[in-house]
């Protein structure tokens, strides 16, 4: 079976790539972001050379489909892709999204945050048909789990999510690869958190309580990224608290960082 990959510079999307050729898919083109300062064992735009698979944008995807190419697809995988996948592309085969939260819980972005701030007792991870719109396709699977919100930073509750929606993807495509039926379940009703909650979400508020500070650090410590902001003399900084650092250190012994 033909595919197409369109996913982001992740450990688990490569793996994701990884496991279609392992599987001996033919995969004719990956969709990669642009080349940024991520891992080696990240970037999936060099997995993809490493396999001689083509790169392309998803533009030239569409452009390509109106000229009558690409009609033996039978599989359009977006593995934490960040665009909206449109006709005629989804109409191609079957068309999936591993998406890294529960669904219908929360859609979009920002689920990990919500998890940490709002004391969920289990997170997951979901695989589901794409449909026009955002994290609203027919479920195919979701993967739960118990977590700790008293403990779980934005980046340890993504590297546990990360390896259960491998996991998930190489269920769920090994079903497909061997013509399967996949089962579909309606979402119904759902959370979804748009950027400006995002961004509102990650600000201190000067009143703010103890515990929800501790939590809002937590939910947003993912560095390099910004992480739980106040506004100082016009600029924005993050708020670590000595958890976080104690980690930096330990990340920057590991490194030979020391005086």
């Amino acid at each position: 079976m033909k595919a197409l990959f369109l996913g982001k510079h992740k450990r688990s999307a490569v793996g994701a790539l990884e496991h279609l050729v392992a599987r001996g898919c033919e995969v004719a083109a990956v969709v990669a972001p642009d080349p940024s300062d991520a891992a080696p064992e990240q970037r999936l735009d060099e997995a993809a050379r490493r396999h001689g698979i083509a790169l392309a944008s998803d533009d030239e995807l569409y452009a390509e489909i109106d000229r009558g190419g690409l009609r033996d697809v039978g599989l359009v995988l977006s593995f934490l892709f960040w665009k909206r996948i449109r006709r005629p592309l989804i109409e191609l085969g079957t068309c999936l999204n591993f998406h890294p939260a529960p669904l219908p819980d929360i859609r979009g972005l920002g689920g990990y945050n919500v998890a940490i701030l709002e004391g969920f007792f289990q997170w997951g991870v979901s695989a589901h048909f794409v449909d026009e719109d955002f994290d609203t396709g027919d479920l195919v699977r979701v993967d739960r789990f118990d977590i700790d919100a008293d403990r779980e930073t934005a980046l340890s509750l993504d590297l546990r999510s990360q390896e259960r929606l491998l996991g998930v993807f190489r269920d769920v495509v090994d079903a497909a690869l061997a013509g399967e039926e996949l089962p579909r379940t309606p979402q119904g009703d759902g959370r979804y958190v748009t950027r400006a909650e995002f961004e509102d979400l990650r600000r201190v508020r000067p009143d703010e309580d103890p515990e929800t500070l501790e939590r809002r650090v937590r939910a947003f410590w993912y560095p390099p990224y910004d992480g739980a902001t106040v506004e100082v003399a016009g600029r924005t900084l993050t708020v670590v608290n000595r958890q976080l650092l104690r980690q930096a250190a330990d990340a920057n012994r590991a490194a030979g960082l020391v005086p």
